[in-house]
């Protein structure tokens, strides 16, 4: 095993079989772990039962559980199957028609980076080389046959952002920016108002998915987010923001007309930083905004 070389990688694309060709390898990923002895079988039931409730992968899961890296789980599947790893990929260039060959959703879903092509091959960065219907769908869509490449999470998500969203490189001085989720136009107006009164910068999106590529491309100081949206509500896009380490510490406040005792204390044991009632009142909003803003900073500090 080891971190793959282009040489390595032209290699692996030539082969004339995927490794989902061999049936002795198509296990599920929970089974892999526990032979490999970084988890007990206790520990994996666990982990099943909060995937089935969350909806969200294994190995995440385990990750956010506690009872494994993502390092360690690239190791062990390479170790395991002998699968080529692949490192440090981000800051590489990659031409547009690589890059175009997979939908920006689609990759970020996913999580996900073409890697290279050769003929009918393509290499492919993916956290899991055993699912086979990420892998299906990307040769439906590309028409090429894929040949999966173990990378982490977080240098995929990073990829994406560098390559596909266009991140610019985050700056110490620059002003604070607030990314309002809120498919309200009215209500988005308000939000918006208050806070440019205030001096900050502020941009804005209509749904959970497109607030998640612009978490990635701008990185805000601050999220306020609604918490019923289409494609993907408050609480999945609170999910996908703390399982991005790059995302992780941005604190997001929930936005909702459930104004209740039981609603507000269901929204920070699931990890929000704050919870605005609707309907709106600018001077609250500014008041734990504010709050919000210097308690990140000290946690930072």
């Amino acid at each position: 095993m080891g971190v793959i070389t282009e040489s390595e990688l032209m290699e692996a694309l030539l082969r004339q079989h995927s490794p989902f060709a061999d049936s002795q390898q198509k296990k599920q990923l929970g089974d892999i772990l526990v032979e490999a002895k970084l988890i007990t079988e206790k520990t994996l039931e666990r982990a099943l039962e909060r995937q089935k409730q969350e909806g969200i992968r294994l190995g995440q899961v385990l990750e956010e559980m506690g009872v494994i890296t993502e390092q360690e789980l690239v190791d062990a599947l390479g170790r395991q199957f002998d699968f080529k790893t692949v490192s440090d990929f981000s800051n590489r260039s990659y031409p547009k028609e690589l890059l175009n060959l997979l939908p920006t959703e689609f990759v970020m879903k996913r999580v996900i980076f073409p890697l290279k092509q050769r003929e009918t091959m393509l290499a492919v960065a993916i956290t899991d080389p055993f699912d086979s219907e990420t892998s299906d769908m990307i040769a439906r869509i590309t028409g090429l046959q894929v040949v999966p490449v173990i990378a982490t999470r977080t240098e995929i998500l990073d990829a994406i952002s560098r390559h596909y969203l266009d991140a610019p490189p985050a700056t110490a001085d620059s002003d604070i920016t607030i990314l309002v989720v809120e498919d309200s136009p009215t209500v988005a107006a308000v939000l918006q108002a208050a806070l440019v009164r205030e001096g900050f910068l502020v941009i804005q999106a209509t749904d959970g998915l497109e607030a998640l590529k612009l978490t990635l491309s701008h990185r805000p100081q601050l999220i306020i987010t609604d918490a019923v949206m289409p494609r993907l509500d408050g609480h999945g896009l609170l999910r996908a923001i703390k399982a991005n380490p790059i995302t992780a510490t941005i604190p997001v406040i929930m936005l909702t007309g459930r104004a209740s005792t039981d609603e507000e204390q269901k929204a920070l044991a699931a990890g929000f930083f704050d919870f605005i009632p609707k309907p709106v009142q600018p001077v609250r909003v500014i008041s734990r905004v504010k709050r919000a803003l210097e308690l990140s900073r000290r946690l930072r500090s």
